[in-house]
């Protein structure tokens, strides 16, 4: 009978512990693992090596939850972009064009800016991001969208005017000095 009770208290409480994070999971956005990939991009590197992949996916917020996964990139700080063109064609990825900035707005507020990629010493480099500048569906425009990760850090254009010399440029404006486009991945929906 003991034996009984034991089981049916550790039951109750499980249950009663499942319930809770259940609880937790919704008032947190309704989720308790990634939602699922609504598009997906391979990152490729300028040999042609896949070098990382980029999920995006709808929150149950309304949210776009993005997912990077990298390897095989140089340690440090990379810019990370949404671009407006999903064409990785070029060499040296300039087919992808600008940031994707419907809105026509200055960097660091083009809808396509993200936080920066720390790549650890190992080569590798992982994010999750949430943002309500983009939704997915917004992506698959008439030219498509492509993620970019770039060779340098982005500092966002944050230079503040009339206390370095010189002032900002309009490639600080419209890049935030990320340099060259180290990897690309065309945003498709998955198979």
């Amino acid at each position: 009978m003991f034996a009984l009770r034991r089981v049916s208290r550790v039951a109750i409480a499980s249950v009663a512990l499942v319930t809770l994070l259940a609880l937790a999971g919704a008032a947190l956005g309704g989720q308790a693992g990634p939602p699922p990939a609504e598009a997906v991009a391979m990152l490729v590197d300028t040999g042609a090596n896949i070098v990382g992949r980029v999920a995006f996916a709808t929150t149950a917020g309304g949210k776009t939850e993005v997912r990077v996964s990298a390897s095989g990139l140089t340690p440090g700080f990379h810019g990370f972009h949404v671009h407006a063109v999903g064409d990785c064609s070029a060499a040296d990825f300039t087919s992808a064009g600008g940031h994707y900035n419907p809105a026509g707005t200055s960097h660091p507020n083009h809808a396509g800016d993200m936080p920066v990629l720390l790549v650890n010493a190992d080569g590798k480099g992982s994010a999750r991001i949430r943002t309500d500048r983009f939704a997915v569906d917004d992506l698959f425009d008439a030219d498509g969208s492509a993620v970019i990760v770039h060779a340098n850090p982005d500092n966002y254009a944050n230079i503040p005017t009339d206390r370095y010399d010189p002032d900002p440029d309009t490639t600080t404006l419209a890049t935030g000095d990320a340099g060259s486009r180290v990897a690309c991945g065309v945003v498709e929906r998955p198979a």
